[in-house]
């Protein structure tokens, strides 16, 4: 597939719809990880303009920073701290309203306001995450879930 992004506009179901397909295409035949991982971030952060979009891989005993678009980002977590160690922990899909409410949330941008990181579980292990990050409150619902839970299921990892 060529490397364009058709951008959607409608409504945030709709938007999804359009960009699904097109991360389908960007995937299919290629076999690396990394540049999966790294198109799937452009797309969405192309699609959806959001501050911050970008995995997290387990590696040992903590999650590192995989590709993403945006600010400068932590580069560890430990099991349990802040949104992605949650996530990693309760291996489910956390979506915060508003991160100055979350406890222990990790800061890695003043700017983010609300955040939903979805886990990638393959046999019952979380192997990674999804993280995405926007500078408006109460930003991501379960719509947002619904869709990037369907697109982290598309990674072969």
């Amino acid at each position: 597939m060529a490397e364009d992004l058709k951008i959607a506009d409608g409504t945030k179901a709709e938007q999804y719809a359009t960009l699904i397909p097109q991360i389908k295409a960007l995937l299919e035949g290629e076999p690396d990880l990394v540049a999966n991982l790294a198109n799937i971030t452009a797309a969405l952060k192309e699609q959806f303009e959001w501050l911050w979009v970008g995995f997290y891989l387990v590696k040992s005993d903590e999650l590192v920073l995989g590709p993403f678009q945006g600010p400068i980002a932590c580069t560890r977590i430990k099991k349990g701290k802040g949104v992605c160690g949650t996530t990693w922990e309760k291996a489910e899909t956390i979506i915060v309203p508003d991160v100055e409410l979350f406890p222990g949330h990790i800061a890695c941008s003043s700017l983010s306001r609300s955040e939903i990181v979805v886990p990638i579980i393959r046999n019952g292990e979380v192997l990674g995450l999804l993280d995405v990050d926007s500078s408006e409150p109460d930003h991501f619902d379960i719509i947002d879930q619904r869709y990037l839970e369907e697109i982290v299921d598309l990674i072969q990892i």
